[in-house]
């Protein structure tokens, strides 16, 4: 069976907790897009992890994880993070990489701040990890895949095309150094002999693990509304969030996902830039990014203060919808403890008309939040396993968000640790 753990909303609603919980019951683990671009943070027995490659079931001894053809893969930054996990303490973990992955190279990392730098404040506050460059060479198809880094002949002439491509654009556009094609063909094998003991063909392996019946676990990157298609667009990541591309970044068939759980927060978060209606400003969202997450709302990549916010239904459940979720895992319930009252996101007005879907980015620019105002619970639900115990204002809260939304929430998480989880049944 297949489950997929994804995001409604800008990402960093809690996906690398619900998966390192979830891979107690799984045999494999799957990374299906996206890059080191941003960070899963986990807290278990080991310790407290930032993963940014790595899929968040590392930490089993019983898990394979891998990393699909889908991602944006970049070699230095996984042999790293191997290499961070096991000095930890973590057992050398299984780890199998696609021979049909692609890499990030060096000089993607390089155009990605040029770009941003060319901008200047018209950027889109990229984390300047490559992302955007990688896939756009990918679908020009000039991108290294990881089945070529086995084909010296063909390396030794790809290096000479792509760098005289680039240096175009470094010579003319950006007034950089230009690239060496040496220098690519030198950083390719160190790749190569990074990379060898991984390769696998990972959609034959998966094919072979679902005839066996295994427990396959799908871990997407950020949210709904980074996706390139459906989400808010030119400020979106450059691959599909959602858990239909799933089966594509893994190389599975889409009927054999049966489960979509989609993780929201119990209020709102985003990093970088983009329209983000709910959003709250000065000392009440210092407040809340103070005493949010596992430790303050800052990217578990870029270290960046994360916007804060209300949460919002109407992104919800745009993003639960576009997900096809099955289940909701509502995170962070416990920080929301300290307030009297609580405003909820129930509705957008655009030009004096009120809706509860979301548009399009060009109107959802000019939207304003309708807010509905519920009552706080004014304690610490830390600890609570059983959904009945929970106060009946906090139940409250869980039950208006389930109905304005329309997907059942079946997991409560109301701390920072794998086993902070309250399970409910719908």
């Amino acid at each position: 069976m297949v489950k997929a753990v994804v995001g409604a909303n800008w990402g960093d609603e809690g996906k690398g907790k619900i998966t390192d919980m979830l891979g107690e019951n799984a045999d494999i683990i799957v990374r299906f897009q996206g890059g080191a671009n941003a960070g899963h943070t986990i807290i278990n027995d080991y310790g407290k992890f930032a993963l940014h490659t790595l899929p968040s079931g590392v930490f089993y001894s019983h898990t394979t994880s891998i990393i699909g053809n889908g991602v944006a893969l970049d070699i230095p930054r996984l042999f790293g993070e191997i290499q961070s996990i096991v000095e930890k303490g973590v057992p050398m973990p299984k780890i199998l990489v696609s021979d049909r992955a692609q890499i990030v190279m060096s000089y993607h990392k390089n155009f990605d701040a040029y770009e941003e730098e060319r901008l200047g404040g018209k950027s889109f506050g990229s984390t300047k990890s490559g992302i955007a460059p990688f896939y756009s060479d990918k679908y020009a198809k000039i991108g290294f895949q990881v089945s070529e880094l086995f084909d010296d002949e063909l390396l030794k002439e790809k290096t000479v095309r792509v760098a005289e491509q680039k240096n175009v654009l470094l010579e003319h556009l950006y007034h950089k150094p230009l690239i060496d094609p040496a220098d690519l063909y030198r950083e390719l094998k160190e790749y190569k002999e990074m990379i060898e003991p991984y390769v696998c063909n990972v959609s034959l392996y998966l094919y072979n693990a679902l005839k066996e019946g295994k427990e396959i676990l799908l871990e997407g990157q950020l949210g709904s509304l980074k996706d390139p298609d459906h989400g808010i667009y030119p400020m979106v990541t450059s691959s599909s969030t959602l858990a239909g591309y799933g089966a594509i970044g893994a190389g599975i068939p889409p009927y054999e996902i049966k489960q979509i759980i989609t993780v929201c927060k119990a209020y709102s978060s985003a990093v970088g830039a983009g329209a983000f209606v709910s959003e709250i400003f000065g000392e009440e969202a210092d407040e809340l990014r103070r005493r949010g997450g596992d430790g303050g709302e800052f990217g578990a990549t870029t270290g960046r203060p994360r916007r804060m916010g209300w949460f919002d239904c109407v992104a919800s459940k745009y993003g639960c919808r576009l997900q096809g979720t099955t289940d909701v895992a509502f995170t962070v319930l416990d920080v929301l403890g300290y307030l009297d009252e609580i405003p909820v996101c129930v509705g957008y007005e655009i030009d004096g008309e009120v809706t509860t879907e979301f548009p399009t980015t060009h109107l959802l620019e000019k939207a304003k939040p309708v807010l509905k105002t519920l009552p706080g619970w004014k304690c610490d639900i830390r600890g609570i396993k059983k959904y009945e115990d929970l106060p009946e204002n906090c139940r409250n809260y869980i039950e208006f968000i389930e109905r304005e939304i329309g997907y059942p929430i079946t997991m409560i998480s109301n701390g920072p640790g794998r086993r902070d989880i309250i399970y409910r049944n719908k």
